[in-house]
């Protein structure tokens, strides 16, 4: 073979070298979902203020873009818990979070790519013992649950939000008590419910009594509110009237009578007679 050729061979290669080397290097693709900073290591190295977002990127090759997801991320822990009674229990939490997409060159800088067990796990740790740690096994168990996690998100919040994340909700998925225990507060809820039902019953027989004792008190009152007006506007001369006009209705009928005018009780006509 020439030399010259083998020059322009050996050149060829290089070049194409070069160009594998330089396009897997300075074209950089950030994915949906994420965000790059550039660490420039020539130019005053971690640029925090201009992220990179989505699409494809021209980066030098001395320079390395660094992505970060930046979608919401559900971290889940198992952790052991002393409760205010000295009782230990397992508590099983998963917070969900995200990076703030603009401030990831600060987390980047503060952090590094480890940032979640750093900051995320170590906090969880520590604000859920913080926490579980004023309640009985009882209230983390059932009755305050719901509180418990309330005052987890509290703490947690302001703590990743100056860590340059944003909290989006804590859920406690299960907690676990020794077994006696357990059974002791099942055992006891389960009374209280018995109690509750028996009282939700006993305040309804009450009012049913009341509202039958209120009906039967409106029946009375209009019985003797009608006596009243009975007996104030019916007179002896309204009850003569009626005797004679059901005397006159009697002396209409077919049957046989005699009729002797005035001779009853009260002046009322005496009717005599029988059947033909």
């Amino acid at each position: 073979m020439q030399p010259k050729l083998i020059r322009y061979v050996v050149l060829g290669m290089l070049v194409l070298i070069a160009f594998v080397v330089l396009s897997n290097s300075t074209f950089v693709t950030v994915n949906a979902g994420e965000r790059g900073v550039l660490f420039k290591k020539f130019a005053g190295g971690l640029d925090k203020e201009n992220i990179y977002g989505e699409g494809f990127h021209f980066v030098l090759p001395w320079n390395d873009l660094i992505k970060y997801q930046v979608r919401e991320t559900v971290k889940q822990e198992e952790m052991n818990i002393i409760l205010g009674e000295g009782l230990t229990i397992t508590m099983d939490i998963a917070i969900r979070y995200r990076p703030e997409a603009n401030k990831i060159g600060y987390l980047h800088q503060d952090f590094g790519e480890d940032f979640e067990e750093i900051v995320v796990t170590n906090s969880l740790r520590s604000v859920s013992r913080e926490v579980a740690s004023k309640f009985t096994p009882e209230e983390v168990y059932s009755t305050k649950k719901e509180q418990v996690r309330i005052q987890i998100e509290e703490l947690m919040a302001p703590l990743l939000k100056t860590s340059y994340l944003t909290l989006v909700r804590v859920d406690l998925r299960d907690i676990q008590l020794p077994e006696t225990y357990s059974r002791a507060i099942g055992a006891k809820l389960e009374r209280e419910q018995d109690v509750l039902r028996e009282r939700q019953e006993s305040e309804r027989i009450l009012i049913e009594a009341q509202a039958e004792a209120d009906r039967k008190l409106i029946e009375a009152n209009a019985i003797r509110e009608f006596q009243e007006i009975i007996s104030e506007g019916i007179s002896d001369k309204y009850l003569r009237l009626k005797g004679i006009e059901a005397t006159l209705e009697l002396a209409k009928s077919e049957n046989s009578k005699v009729i002797i005018v005035g001779s009853g009780e009260d002046g009322l006509p005496l009717i005599l007679g029988g059947e033909k």
